[in-house]
């Protein structure tokens, strides 16, 4: 074994030994934890991939050039209900009817997309690219919606 690999085992064990009892319950799956629609679903898988192989340069610079206005946060909306609710839920908590079955859950992007590591690239990424780089069932949506459109649906990402 390496060094780095004899790090990152005893940082896990270190970080296991630390958690509560409840806290581990959380993490197995059974309600509303870190497994089940939490933190330790496609969006950690994802946050993972990014770390090791960054992101493709095609999106690494990306920005929105969108305010938020009412108008842009409204279509937003539209095509969050259309494209993402089915499986991430109303209100974006990864709990959607045709994400219950899927493995890894969809992400909770309601809270997500708040966190300081979505950043315009890495969601603009993530909405274009679907679950291709992580074989997650997420689809692609590159072809499906323009680039302004991406951008409004990231814009109500963050308001939700």
């Amino acid at each position: 074994m390496n060094m780095k690999t004899v790090l990152a085992i005893s940082g896990a064990l270190v970080l296991l030994a630390g958690l509560s009892q409840a806290q581990m319950g959380m993490m197995q799956g059974g309600g509303p934890g870190m497994m089940r629609g939490g933190m330790m679903n496609m969006s950690m898988q994802r946050h993972h991939y990014v770390m090791r192989n960054g992101l493709p340069g095609e999106y690494a610079g990306k920005r929105n050039p969108l305010g938020n206005s009412a108008e842009d946060l409204a279509r937003g909306k539209t095509l969050y209900q259309s494209n993402c609710a089915a499986c991430h839920g109303a209100q974006g908590q990864g709990d959607g009817p045709a994400g219950e079955n899927l493995n890894p859950r969809p992400a909770n992007i309601a809270r997500f997309a708040k966190m300081p590591m979505a950043s315009d690239p890495y969601l603009y990424w993530t909405i274009s690219e679907g679950g291709t780089p992580v074989n997650s069932a997420m689809p692609p949506f590159k072809n499906v919606l323009k680039e302004q459109e991406i951008w409004q649906l990231i814009a109500y990402l963050r308001r939700m």
